[in-house]
């Protein structure tokens, strides 16, 4: 019998297009159609890549305060750049949007998934290293599954 290991990683990660504008000062000014939160600039075009995912990361940040849907990442345009959030925010964005659509609160998502307040505080936390499996725990309270797949 021969067992098979699987090396498994999101299929959905989140990109969000964005502009990357010349600015008449010097260096290159970020926004993100999608995300009108995110602004950054950099002096150098390498620079405002780097400074590009930690705007719309901080961005997001205004979502999960107030409870707000993520909008859908739309495809580029010519002129634009996709930038990619990390896969453990992408799948906390994905579990926001589930949770705002389903009109679910943080301490309902507690109830649901038998934790205390804080757990569900720590899971909304953009920056707070949460298990895959605390994520797929989540996902499956609100009705949902975490499905992980090679591409």
């Amino acid at each position: 019998m021969s067992t098979k290991m699987y090396i498994k990683k999101v299929e959905y990660m989140l990109r969000f297009p964005a502009l990357f504008a010349e600015d008449a000062d010097g260096g290159y000014v970020v926004t993100f159609r999608d995300i009108p939160e995110a602004i950054t600039q950099g002096d150098t075009l390498e620079e405002a890549r780097e400074a590009a995912q930690d705007a719309l990361v901080t961005a997001m940040d205004f979502y999960f305060e107030a409870s707000r849907r993520v909008p859908e990442a739309s495809a580029a345009q010519a002129n634009e750049e996709l930038i990619e959030l990390p896969i453990s925010i992408s799948a906390k964005i994905l579990l926001l949007n589930e949770m705002v659509g389903q009109g679910i609160r943080p301490a309902d998502l507690a109830k649901k998934m038998n934790v205390k307040p804080q757990e569900v505080t720590r899971i909304m936390n953009l920056r707070h290293a949460t298990k895959i499996d605390t994520l797929a725990h989540a996902f499956s309270a609100v009705d949902r599954r975490l499905e992980l797949r090679l591409s």
